[in-house]
């Protein structure tokens, strides 16, 4: 048992922080949980318009992503195209929201096995 303000941890039995008088709690507060996210890319494009857009529905729907290499694409454009990476295990609904989605500026292209 842990303290969650002090991080003070304590033996069986006990359910409050004698300093703190905060209840104590199952885990160790300065240790992180073990979550952990597998990505696959979704697709890839170089436009930032495309980007802002697919960032925009992705979020509306609390789907987890990151886009690999956006950074880069300001700096060297078309040089490598940005990878729009979601979780694993939101993949699928990620790739229906986006079904229809076509870049507008440049290619956009949907990955092997991601159309």
């Amino acid at each position: 048992m842990f303290c969650p303000k002090c991080k003070a941890e304590y033996r069986e039995g006990f359910d409050t922080c004698v300093d703190c008088n905060l209840p104590l709690v199952d885990y160790n507060p300065e240790e992180p949980p073990a979550e952990y996210i597998k990505f696959k890319e979704l697709l890839h494009t170089f436009n930032p318009a495309d980007i802002a857009f697919i960032k925009s529905i992705l979020d509306s729907h609390n789907i987890t992503y990151y886009v690999q290499g956006e950074n880069f694409l300001q700096l060297r454009p078309l040089v490598q195209p940005v990878g729009i990476m979601v979780d694993e295990e939101q993949f699928e609904e990620a790739k229906e929201l986006l079904k229809d989605f076509r870049g507008r500026f440049t290619g956009l292209s949907l990955r092997e096995g991601g159309h």
